[in-house]
C-alpha cells in the first residue's frame, strides 16, 4: 500500500519543476518549491495517515543524499533537538536499504525503522524525467503508532465483516473496489505500461475527485511524453536522409542499396515473429547500415579491382566507425547490431567481432542475408551483376557457415 502510495503521488511531481528547486534553504521561497510543496500537501490531505511526505535527490556522497521538497521541513527528536529538511540539507540513507533502492524502482520497507525523525515505515518511487532517467525520489512515511493503529483496524474490521456476514462483507468489499481499489489499480497499471513503452496508454476513471484528478494529470503526462517521442523520431528520420544522401554522394553504387535492403529486412523480421514495433526502428537503422563507409578512403572504397589485404583491413573497419559514429544517439542504441554486427558469419569466420551462431544477434543475421543478396545482384566497381540463379546458389551454399540456415530457408522461401 505504501508503494502505491509514493507511485501515485510520484504522478503528481513535474520532474523539470522539482530539478528548478535551489538547494539551499532560501529555496523554500522560490515558486518551483511552492508549487510542489502545495500538491504534496494536497496528497496529504487526501491520506490523512501519511506523516511525512518529501523528495530527495542524491549527492557527490555515496549513501549521503539532500532533500529538494518537504513540506514540513523543521521537526523535533525526543529530546527536543531540532530537526530540518530544507532543501539542500543532508540525510544519511545508508541506514535503509529499501530507501537506496528507491532510484531503481518503487519500494518500500519491510519493517519498521527508527531514525533521528521517529519510528515508521515507509514507501518510496522514483521521479522519472522526460527520457526516464531517475533524477529525484519521492518517500511516504506512516508514524509506528498509526501502523499499529491500521493493524488493529484491520482486525476490528474482519470481525465485523464475519459478525454481519458474508453479504455485507461482498456489498462493503464492491463499493471499495468501485471507489477506490480499482482506480488506484488503474493507475498502477497505467504507470506499468509507459515504464513498458506504451506511451498511448490512458487511464479511464471517471468523477470530480483526487484520483480522478490524478488520473487526468497522468493521461496529460503520457501524452507529452508521447509527443515528444514522435517530434524525436521525426528529427531522426531527417537525420537518417541527410547521412544516406552523403553516403550516396561519395558511393554511387550505394545509391537505392539501403532503402531496399530495409525493406525485404523487415519482411523476413515479421516472418520471424519480431515485432512491429521493432521492426519499424531496425528498418530506420538499417538505412544507415554502411554509413561507416564515410570514413573508408575513395581509393578504396572506389577501386574497380579487387582490394588487397591492407586495403581489406582497412575495409572491414566500416561496421566499427559506424557504431562509433552512431553510438551517442540513445535511442539507437538497442537497434546498432545491424551496422555493428551484419558482417559476422554463422560459422564465426566473420568480422569485427567473429561472432558465432546465435551470439550474433537476429536482425544482424536477418540483414546479412538480404545485404549479401542485393550486393551479388548489383553491379559493383570490381564486377557485374550476378544472375537470379547464381545469387541463389550462392545462398543456399552458405547456409550453416556464412548464413543462418533458418533466415536462409525463409528467404528463399518468399517470392521477391
Amino acid at each position: 500500500r505504501l508503494m502505491v502510495l509514493a507511485q501515485t503521488a510520484v504522478l503528481t511531481i513535474d520532474p523539470e519543476l522539482l530539478q528548478n528547486v535551489p538547494l539551499h534553504r532560501q529555496g523554500v521561497e522560490s515558486a518551483p518549491y511552492q508549487v510542489i510543496k502545495e500538491k504534496l500537501e494536497k496528497i496529504k490531505k487526501i491520506s490523512p495517515q501519511i506523516k511525512y511526505i518529501y523528495t530527495m535527490t542524491k549527492t557527490e556522497t555515496e549513501g549521503v543524499w539532500q532533500f529538494i521538497v518537504d513540506p514540513d521541513p523543521v521537526g523535533r527528536d525526543k529530546k527536543g533537538k531540532v530537526l530540518t529538511s530544507f532543501p539542500g540539507d543532508r540525510y544519511d540513507v545508508f541506514r535503509f536499504p529499501e530507501m537506496l533502492r528507491a532510484f531503481e524502482g518503487p519500494s518500500a520497507d519491510q519493517r519498521l525503522h527508527r531514525d533521528e525523525w521517529g519510528v515508521t515505515l515507509s514507501g518510496y518511487a522514483p521521479v522519472l524525467d522526460k527520457e526516464g532517467k531517475a533524477v529525484a525520489m519521492l518517500g511516504v512515511d506512516i508514524l509506528a503508532e498509526d501502523v499499529y493503529a491500521i493493524q488493529r483496524e484491520a482486525e476490528r474490521r474482519v470481525i465485523f465483516v464475519f459478525a454481519f456476514g458474508v453479504i455485507l462483507a461482498l456489498i462493503v468489499g464492491g463499493i471499495i473496489s468501485r471507489t477506490i481499489t480499482r482506480p488506484v489499480s488503474r493507475l498502477v497499471e497505467g504507470t506499468s505500461r509507459i515504464a513498458q513503452g506504451n506511451l498511448q496508454y490512458r487511464v479511464h476513471i471517471d468523477g470530480d475527485d483526487e484520483i480522478s484528478d490524478l488520473a487526468r494529470s497522468f493521461n496529460q503526462m503520457a501524452r507529452s511524453l508521447y509527443k515528444s517521442k514522435r517530434r524525436i523520431f521525426s528529427y531522426f528520420h531527417y537525420v537518417v536522409k541527410t547521412l544516406i544522401r552523403v553516403l550516396e554522394a561519395k558511393d554511387h553504387y550505394t545509391k537505392g542499396h539501403s532503402q531496399m535492403v530495409a525493406e525485404y529486412a523487415g519482411k523476413i523480421a515479421l516472418r520471424m515473429g519480431v515485432p512491429r514495433e521493432d521492426i519499424k526502428i531496425f528498418k530506420k537503422i538499417t538505412l544507415l547500415h554502411d554509413i561507416g563507409k564515410v570514413g573508408i578512403p575513395d581509393a578504396i572504397l572506389l577501386k574497380p579491382g579487387p582490394l588487397d589485404d591492407a586495403e581489406w583491413t582497412i575495409m572491414r573497419q566500416h561496421p566499427v566507425l559506424a557504431f562509433q559514429l552512431l553510438a551517442p544517439i540513445a535511442f539507437l542504441r538497442p537497434a546498432l547490431d545491424i551496422p555493428y554486427c551484419h558482417h559476422e558469419k554463422w560459422d564465426g569466420s566473420g568480422y569485427p567481432r567473429r561472432l558465432k551462431g546465435e551470439e550474433i544477434p537476429l536482425m544482424a543475421r536477418i540483414f546479412a542475408v538480404i545485404d549479401v543478396w542485393d550486393a551479388l545482384s548489383s553491379d559493383r566497381p570490381y564486377r557485374p551483376a550476378w544472375d537470379k540463379e547464381r545469387v541463389i546458389a550462392n545462398l543456399r551454399e552458405g547456409a550453416g557457415t556464412h548464413f543462418d540456415p533458418q533466415v536462409i530457408a525463409i528467404f528463399l522461401g518468399m517470392e521477391w
